[in-house]
């Protein structure tokens, strides 16, 4: 390989990783109302779990409601009971043919929680991109003890793969940070 398809690659990887990170993100309640909050929860049709997004249309009604619009009247039921069942702690209330979510406010205490999971999230999001630059920086010494390049191509090929994962690594603390301020905010 050479060094610019072992830096193409790692640029790659890294942009898993933080796109990783952004999607284990999203899955952690704020207190705002999302429709994609439901995404994580499934529900039972004809012997299928399917998640809710997939039988019923979920609308943001205010920030702190959603609203649950099943395709087929006999759904309503078994959509309430997987939304009550999930382990996101909320109360759907069945009104007619539509659900109503309402999001519970969050204590201060489960507010500074959820920051810590963010937090780690970050953390294991800076370790994943830090080890794909250890391993194109071991590729390139590779590279170099085989003599495929020289030196010189060696330390300027670590400096590119170094400004990539500062600029990763920059990019999960901007992430982190907004994530934090969203749950913190009351």
């Amino acid at each position: 390989m050479s060094i610019s398809e072992l830096q193409k690659s790692a640029e790659s990887r890294m942009n898993k990783s933080l796109d990783t990170l952004k999607t284990n993100l999203s899955k952690i309640r704020t207190g705002r109302a999302h429709a994609g909050i439901l995404d994580q929860v499934n529900v039972d049709y004809y012997g299928s779990p399917v998640p809710v997004s997939q039988v019923a249309a979920v609308n943001v009604v205010d920030a702190r409601t959603l609203s649950v619009q099943p395709w087929e009247k006999q759904m309503s039921g078994p959509i309430e009971k997987a939304i009550r069942e999930s382990d996101l702690g909320l109360n759907p209330v069945s009104m007619g043919e539509t659900i109503r979510v309402p999001m519970p406010a969050l204590t201060e205490e489960r507010r500074r929680d959820l920051a810590k999971v963010v937090k780690s999230e970050g953390e294991d999001a800076k370790v994943a991109v830090r080890n794909l630059r250890r391993d194109a920086n071991d590729s390139f010494k590779k590279l170099l003890k085989d003599k495929e390049i020289s030196e010189d191509d060696d330390r300027r090929a670590q400096d590119v793969i170094q400004k990539m994962t500062d600029r990763f690594v920059a990019e999960i603390d901007k992430v982190v940070t907004q994530k934090e301020a969203e749950i913190m905010t009351v």
